[in-house]
């Protein structure tokens, strides 16, 4: 099966825009939940250069790779998606553990604009180190640092409320 060029880029572009939504249900449902034995060292401070939480990475990619193989000897069309997986992939490589986590010698730190949101909204996620009460789940869509604030604040006041009980 041979597809145009319009259909592959659609498939990689809107696979990794895609990805987004899976990442922040991921995030919140499955590092979060069941997931979170994996994921609690990314929320502490450690010492090495991996953490548990990296075995994440290692799933995914796995999965990914499979698709690539689908792709290449069943349906074509597999292929690109697993290229837009790992286009999200290598993105989220960059900003989430180079920008944010600095865990890449990218050595830019930004001062305005989107990259400082997405710092600001990332560490606001970190702000807590339990399973619950976390806000901003995504890693490439910031919302508005001010908001998370806010809700941070009012999870936190919930949370006394629930203790006080």
């Amino acid at each position: 099966m041979i597809l145009p060029l319009w259909l592959k880029i659609v498939l990689v572009l809107g696979t990794a825009a895609a990805m987004e939504g899976f990442a922040w249900w991921a995030h919140k449902y499955i590092m979060h939940g069941w997931g979170w034995g994996w994921h609690r060292d990314h929320h502490e401070p450690h010492e090495g250069a991996l953490e548990k939480n990296d075995l994440f990475a290692v799933v995914f990619g796995g999965f990914s790779f499979v698709l690539f193989l689908v792709g290449y000897y069943v349906f074509p069309p597999l292929w690109w998606v697993a290229a837009g997986i790992t286009l999200y992939g290598i993105m989220y490589a960059f900003v989430h553990d180079g920008l944010v986590h600095e865990r890449m010698p990218i050595g830019w730190v930004p001062r305005r604009g989107y990259f400082k949101r997405l710092v600001q909204a990332h560490k606001l996620h970190h702000a807590t180190t339990s399973k619950h009460g976390a806000v901003s789940y995504g890693f490439v869509l910031a919302p508005d640092p001010k908001k998370l604030q806010v809700k941070l604040r009012a999870l936190r006041a919930q949370r006394r409320a629930d203790e006080a009980r």
